[in-house]
C-alpha cells in the first residue's frame, strides 16, 4: 500500500502535468486600437514544419473591417485579404525565420477599429505521450484528458462570446447615438415648424386696415 503523502502527491502531479502542457504551445491573443490610415504589424519567429493559424475578428469601429496580409520569411504573401471582418487561416511553416503579418486601416478616413487577434503556433502535444508506454492510460489520467479538452472547449467558448459581447455593445451604443442624434433633429424641427404656423395663423387672423378716399367734386 503506498504512502498517505505519494497517494496525496498523485492528483497534485498531474494537475501540474495538464497545467504545464496547456501551456506548451505557443499562442498570442491580442486586442488594440488601429486608427486610421494606420497600419500594425507583428511578427513571429517560426520553426520550419510547424503548424500554425491566424485568427482575427474587428470588434468596433466603422463597417467593422480591416485588411489583413501575412508574408513568410522571404516576403511571399501568403494570406492576403481586404476589408474583412473576420477570418481564420491555417498553414505549415515551409521555413526557418520571422514571419509576418499585418493589419491595415489605410482605407479608412475618420474611423478608428479595435481589432482582436489569435495566432497559435504549434499544437497541444498529448497530455500523456504514447511512446515507451506499455499500459493504457489509467482512470485519473483519462479524467486529466477529458477535463483537458473541456478546458480548451470553454475557453474558445469563453473567447467567442466576449468578442461577440464587445461587438453588440458596440453597435447598441453607436445606435444609441443615433437615435439620439436623429431625436434632437426631430425635436428642433419640430419647433421651427411650429413657431411658423403660429405666425402664419396669426397673419389669417390679423386685423387689416382699409383706407377711403373721398374725391370731391
Amino acid at each position: 500500500m503506498p504512502p498517505r503523502g505519494c497517494a496525496a502527491a498523485g492528483p497534485l502531479l498531474l494537475l501540474v502535468l495538464l497545467v504545464l502542457r496547456a501551456c506548451a504551445a505557443r499562442a498570442s491573443e491580442i486586442t488594440f486600437e488601429l486608427p486610421d490610415n494606420a497600419k500594425q504589424c507583428f511578427y513571429e519567429e517560426i520553426a520550419q514544419g510547424t503548424k500554425c493559424t491566424l485568427e482575427f475578428q474587428v470588434i468596433t469601429g466603422g463597417h467593422y473591417d480591416v485588411d489583413c496580409r501575412l508574408e513568410d520569411p522571404d516576403g511571399i504573401v501568403l494570406y492576403k485579404e481586404m476589408k474583412k471582418q473576420y477570418d481564420s487561416f491555417t498553414f505549415t511553416a515551409s521555413r526557418n525565420g520571422t514571419y509576418k503579418f499585418c493589419f491595415s486601416n489605410e482605407f479608412s478616413t475618420f474611423t478608428h477599429k479595435t481589432v482582436y487577434f489569435d495566432f497559435q503556433v504549434g499544437e497541444d502535444p498529448p497530455l500523456f505521450p504514447s511512446e515507451n508506454r506499455v499500459t493504457a492510460l489509467t482512470q485519473m489520467e483519462s479524467a486529466c484528458v477529458s477535463i483537458h479538452e473541456a478546458l480548451k472547449s470553454v475557453i474558445d467558448y469563453q473567447t467567442h462570446f466576449r468578442l461577440r459581447e464587445a461587438q453588440g455593445r458596440s453597435r447598441a451604443e453607436d445606435l444609441n447615438t443615433r437615435v439620439a442624434y436623429w431625436s434632437i433633429g426631430e425635436a428642433i424641427i419640430l419647433l421651427v415648424v411650429s413657431i411658423g404656423q403660429v405666425f402664419l395663423l396669426k397673419s389669417f387672423f390679423s386685423d387689416k386696415r382699409t383706407t377711403t378716399t373721398r374725391v370731391g367734386s
